[in-house]
């Protein structure tokens, strides 16, 4: 059945919006989510402070967690009578036809996604688990990358600061009594941390086992597909978090065994004394800028760094019409304007109910995107510019 729908998008899938909530979140109202749908799942579920993109990936909230919850469906058909069916159900149906020979062979999935993640406050500084400890629980590592979007961020949100790794010098004997006093109330881990002032169209690269709790912009993160972490931060402002938050993933035997859950840190690289210089995301430009602004557009890199995924901003200039082409198959958002995109039309929805259809997600197949898919700006004034994440052999620049 998904053939037909990568047939009527000409290689193109629309996908639906996929809400996901945080029991510990607050949301910070960026998404466009309709104010009474903020608790869609339930108030005691939390508020949705997510939306996951060309994700076949379920999330992990627990055992109240829906059986599809975090996962992209596509959507095909008329309007008004329109069918969908898993992300997840399409990769498994359609394979290389879809993800290309290549991707297929070596992962047979889609192996990423990305969400925006728009809290109003910072989180709790938590890790998520490198590949050896994701084993142990049956998972997969969560390796990530953030990028700022100007157009999703009005405002700051509360505390526009991430807290990023360890200070060089830190031991793991501090470590290990931050998690020792866990129930005695604030356990101050981020006093053995520095925190970066967040800032509007960069990003950051962030290993799994970084410790990292990250501040209120709403950030754009491409990453792989897991939803694996461990929180070491016992209470943030004024939410007391329980500590199975920091077991959860953990082997149930190794819960209560502190140098374990210590050894979840990647030691030397939390305590880099160049942190920033190792992580830290300037957008880099595809080609030359004079070039790109002469065939009316600008398209940068600004997720790179690693050989897992990584993202771009496309810029279609007032009134233009490009074909861009990419190494491989891609998820995208709009985030300003509207227009077209192949046989699709994309715009940027103002408000969004809980189970609407919008126009603005779609997933590019490898065909598509290498033979190159034609956008138009539908606008005379305002640019288009849509965020677009890639898998393993997206071509980025090298270091």
């Amino acid at each position: 059945m998904t053939q037909l729908a990568l047939e009527q998008g000409e290689g193109i899938l629309r996908l639906a919006p996929a809400w996901v909530p945080r029991v510990y979140c607050v949301p910070g109202r960026r998404l466009k989510l309709h104010a009474d749908d903020l608790y869609a799942f339930g108030a005691h579920r939390g508020g949705i402070n997510m939306r996951w993109f060309a994700s076949t990936t379920r999330a992990n909230n627990g055992p109240e967690t829906t059986p599809d919850e975090g996962m992209s469906y596509v959507v095909w058909g008329d309007e008004g009578r329109e069918h969908k069916t898993l992300l997840r159900d399409a990769v498994a149906e359609l394979g290389p036809a879809l993800l290309g020979e290549e991707m297929w062979a070596a992962h047979g999935e889609w192996p990423i996604y990305s969400k925006f993640f728009d809290n109003k406050g910072i989180l709790p500084h938590h890790l998520h688990q490198m590949e050896r400890h994701a084993r142990l629980v049956g998972q997969k590592s969560k390796p990530e990358g953030y990028f700022f979007p100007r157009q999703m961020n009005n405002y700051d949100g509360d505390c526009p600061l991430t807290f990023f790794g360890l200070e060089p010098g830190t031991t793991k004997e501090q470590v290990r009594r931050c998690l020792e006093i866990w129930d005695a109330g604030d356990n101050r881990i981020t006093d053995l941390s520095r925190a970066y002032r967040l800032e509007l169209g960069t990003g950051w690269w962030v290993p799994a086992g970084i410790l990292h709790a990250p501040g209120s912009l709403c950030t754009y993160e491409p990453q792989w597909g897991s939803d694996i972490s461990a929180m070491f931060q016992s209470i943030v402002g004024d939410m007391v978090l329980p500590r199975t938050l920091l077991t959860k993933n953990v082997p149930p035997e190794c819960r209560d065994d502190l140098d374990f859950l210590v050894s979840l840190i990647d030691w030397e690289a939390n305590t880099k004394a160049n942190f920033k210089d190792a992580h830290f995301l300037l957008p880099r430009p595809v080609r030359p800028l004079d070039e790109m602004r002469e065939a009316g557009y600008v398209e940068n890199w600004i997720i790179y760094r690693n050989d897992l995924f990584a993202a771009k901003e496309l810029t279609v200039l007032p009134g233009r019409s490009v074909t861009i082409t990419d190494p491989g198959p891609y998820g995208m958002i709009m985030v300003q304007g509207h227009g077209t995109m192949g046989a699709w039309p994309v715009e940027t929805p103002a408000l969004i109910r809980f189970g609407q259809l919008t126009h603005d997600e779609y997933f590019v197949s490898a065909k598509a995107a290498q033979e190159g898919v034609v956008i138009r700006n539908g606008s005379k004034s305002d640019p288009l510019v849509m965020l677009k994440h890639l898998g393993p052999g997206h071509g980025a620049p090298p270091e």
